[in-house]
């Protein structure tokens, strides 16, 4: 089916003349009546759909007080901005762990028509919509990640927010709907696995820090080896420099401040 294309109506005559004249004409009855039948009423940042005979003939954006053809019907379509904020949705992440996810969507009515004749409900249809597009969205994408350069949904959240946007503002083309702006406003972990996560993360946040302190202590270590036999300060046979190597380890890489043993007599 084509799409309806909206058709604004530009040719509008003023509705003040004809108010006073469908006044002067009530006597006649008939005819007051559908002078009077014929006066519109547009707000601002408001259209009126209009329809002859079930045939659309154009919108009217232009606020003011009008006269049009009194057997046309008018339906109302408003230009403001809505905010719509979706339910907190349980969906699964790209992982199968169970999350709650919500979002705030900014939208309006671009097109009238096919807000008006394309879809049932352009209201009911932004919601499922959302609803729609999260799922989708949370599937793509773990709810975390350790891993640099991996998008993740708590840790991208402006890759994320964008995603949701194009996949909205794709959405709802259908219905004549421009989206100003999308972003998550509710993420975390179900109920049911929420104490259990939060000690994967702690476990997995001490195994980075502990790699990250390892790697740097072999490097200062390799670097303390090597200086040492550049400059010719002390040489050193495989057994002292095993054991040099342990304790710069144990004091690189411990938790706690660790006390020297002051060796006053030979090396050997």
């Amino acid at each position: 089916m084509n799409r309806s294309e909206e058709r604004e109506l530009t040719a509008l005559m003023s509705g003040i003349p004809m108010l006073i004249l469908g006044i002067l004409m009530l006597p006649a009855l008939p005819i007051g009546i559908l002078i009077l039948r014929g006066l519109v009423l547009v707000n601002p940042n408001q259209a009126k759909v209009v329809l002859l005979f079930g045939r659309y003939v154009g919108t009217i954006r232009k606020s003011g007080f009008f006269w049009i053809n009194p057997f046309t019907a008018r339906r109302d379509i408003s230009l403001r901005a809505h905010n719509f904020a979706s339910e907190q949705l349980k969906v699964n992440d790209l992982r199968g762990n169970p999350i709650e996810i919500g979002a705030v969507v900014v939208w309006r009515v671009e097109e009238t028509a096919q807000a008006a004749f394309d879809v049932e409900d352009y209201e009911s249809y932004v919601a499922v919509q959302t609803e729609s597009a999260l799922r989708h969205l949370a599937a793509e994408h773990p709810y975390d990640t350790q891993t640099d350069g991996e998008t993740s949904l708590r840790g991208s959240a402006d890759i994320v927010n964008d995603e949701l946007e194009k996949e909205l503002t794709t959405r709802l083309a259908m219905a004549g709907i421009d989206v100003t702006e999308a972003r998550l406003a509710h993420l975390a972990y179900a109920p049911e696995i929420a104490s259990a996560m939060l000690q994967r993360q702690q476990a997995d946040a001490i195994i980075a820090a502990r790699t990250r302190i390892v790697d740097g202590a072999v490097g200062m270590v390799e670097m303390a080896l090597e200086r040492l036999k550049d400059r010719d300060v002390v040489e050193l046979d495989e057994e002292r420099k095993a054991a040099m190597v342990s304790n710069l380890l144990v004091v690189l890489c411990s938790e706690k401040g660790t006390a020297p043993v002051v060796n006053a007599g030979s090396l050997y």
